[in-house]
């Protein structure tokens, strides 16, 4: 367990060495003492340890998540598929997807707060190699019950992965620097879609390979690659940031684990510790701080945004191959899965183009959100009106509208997350509200696994209206989402928690009041960067 940092001061060899550093005028916003390029070159190597590690863990857990809704379809010829082996009825294949959110919703956020508690590191580990092991035992699935059994496992060691994730950068970068770094590692679930996707045609050759059918092969491998990249994350993973001269005190199970490298050292270490102290002032949370954020009204418009897009996307993730079966019967379980990929490589087209200028002009959150909504809705009324049954293409077309326009929205509402709650409540803000958003957003990943598409059975009939009424509902919740986009831009701009917002320490939970600006980062988030010291603008 690592030693509490009660606001104290740094080291006194620390202070004096920030006093000698003679750094440079801020030239972005000419705000303190601070040399920007360098600040960059530190959070760059903050990057490299950082974000490759999450992207690996992400697009496994991501895959072992996903890979009942391509189990649907494989070797469906050869009656080898995931209902044929379990004999499931549509219905029962809905349940034990909505199962799985059912769990997520409901533990998402004492695994958040749990992580605030322990180390970030080993709990982030611990969920990774916990999903690699359920993953692996749904190759021995048998019967209803059992996927049922494993879907609630499931549920249960993966929650809290994706908002402990959100929680996990703030512990190293400014909040309005995490949309790019969101954006960077979601994309691992759009590559692991895509992946996956070209990868199951393989495992459909397998078929019957030592008495496996090819989807059992598919969960096995992917689960066994899980746990090894789990148990190498005990070493890679650094633990949140301590002043230097601070050592952690390890206690208890800590003691017999490995332990990582510090992010950072020497000079950097200097830096970033100007840069982000409120980081490194911290303080144990308390039930009353806990309850200032669920009572924060700030909390429910971002909880009804990801409502909308995450439901959405889940389905689409979930129902992706059946959609497309739906339009063109015709096609064969390996066309289906080779013509789900394109979906999410538009997916992570739009994240790469959207989130680092969502950072860059990071007081428009709202639009940036609203837009690729739109295009959503527009690929869905595609997907259900366009094209026809001798040219069912133009529907596949909107099915990649969709994709392309559900990429930014999950990393820009949990950005938009950490922006707000992290000045106003510190970590616990950011831990408990990521977790809320998160949890009780994926309550619309229940309506569309649960209740639309194959467990919507009026809906599901063959024919040219199959699924009409379940994409529908998605415009209609997706046009919810928007609605709270735009209420929560003008209640903060009129209200609170825009540029004139209060600044406050990671230790404090008080809503109310005025409250300082504590670190170099916080002065600069007051402005925008625009579109200064991009390439184009460097001399």
């Amino acid at each position: 367990m690592e030693k509490e940092l009660a606001h104290q001061q740094p080291p006194r060899h620390f202070r004096e060495a920030i006093d000698d550093r003679g750094m440079e005028q801020d030239t972005e916003t000419g705000l303190g003492a601070v040399d920007i390029q360098r600040i960059e070159q530190v959070y760059r190597k903050l990057d490299l340890r950082i974000i490759p590690a999450f992207w690996a863990l992400y697009f496994l857990c991501s895959a072992i998540r996903s890979n009942v809704g391509l189990s649907q379809t494989m070797n469906i010829g050869q009656k080898h598929d995931l209902a044929s082996v379990l004999n499931l009825t549509p219905k029962q294949i809905s349940t034990g997807l909505a199962l799985f959110y059912v769990c997520y919703v409901i533990f998402d956020l004492p695994s958040n707060l749990i992580m605030t508690r322990l180390s970030p590191r080993v709990w982030m580990s611990r969920i990774v190699i916990a999903v690699g092991i359920i993953g692996s035992c749904m190759a021995a699935m048998k019967a209803a019950w059992s996927f049922y059994l494993l879907r609630l496992l499931l549920g249960i060691v993966i929650a809290g992965m994706w908002p402990g994730m959100a929680y996990y950068l703030t512990l190293f970068y400014p909040p309005s620097r995490t949309g790019k770094r969101i954006g960077q590692y979601f994309t691992a679930a759009q590559v692991s879609a895509a992946v996956v996707g070209l990868v199951s045609a393989g495992f459909q050759k397998m078929d019957g390979l030592q008495g496996l059918v090819g989807f059992q092969w598919m969960f096995l491998l992917y689960g066994l690659v899980a746990i090894c990249v789990g148990v190498g994350l005990l070493w890679w993973l650094p633990d949140r940031p301590l002043p230097p001269g601070e050592a952690p005190i390890r206690t208890g199970l800590d003691k017999w684990l490995p332990q990582s490298r510090p992010a950072l050292t020497g000079e950097d270490a200097l830096i970033h510790y100007q840069d982000l102290t409120r980081v490194y002032r911290r303080r144990r949370w308390t039930v009353k701080d806990l309850w200032h954020v669920v009572i924060d009204w700030r909390l429910w418009p971002l909880f009804v945004m990801y409502f909308g897009v995450v439901g959405v996307g889940i389905g689409v993730q979930n129902y992706a191959t059946v959609i497309i079966r739906g339009t063109n019967p015709k096609l064969t379980g390996i066309q289906l899965s080779l013509l789900s990929a394109p979906i999410w490589i538009m997916d992570l087209i739009a994240i790469l183009l959207v989130t680092p200028f969502s950072d860059r002009f990071h007081q428009h959150r709202g639009l940036f959100f609203s837009v690729p909504v739109c295009i959503q809705i527009a690929g869905l009324l595609m997907t259900t009106y366009a094209g026809s049954v001798a040219n069912p293409w133009p529907r596949y077309g909107g099915l990649l509208l969709v994709g392309f326009g559900l990429g930014p929205t999950v990393p820009i509402t949990m950005t938009w997350t950490n922006e707000i709650f992290q000045p106003r409540h510190g970590e616990v803000g950011v831990a408990a509200a990521a977790a809320l958003v998160s949890g009780l957003g994926n309550l619309g990943s229940i309506l569309t696994t649960y209740a639309l598409f194959a467990g919507w059975e009026s809906d599901a009939k063959p024919g040219r209206k199959q699924y009409r009424k379940s994409t529908l509902v998605m415009v209609g919740i997706l046009c919810l989402s928007i609605l709270s986009a735009a209420v929560m831009t003008l209640l903060l701009r009129y209200v609170g928690n825009g540029p004139n917002a209060k600044q406050i320490s990671s230790g404090s939970s008080t809503s109310e009041g005025e409250g300082v600006i504590v670190d170099g980062a916080a002065r600069r988030e007051l402005q925008e960067r625009g579109l200064g010291r991009l390439w184009w603008s460097r001399r």
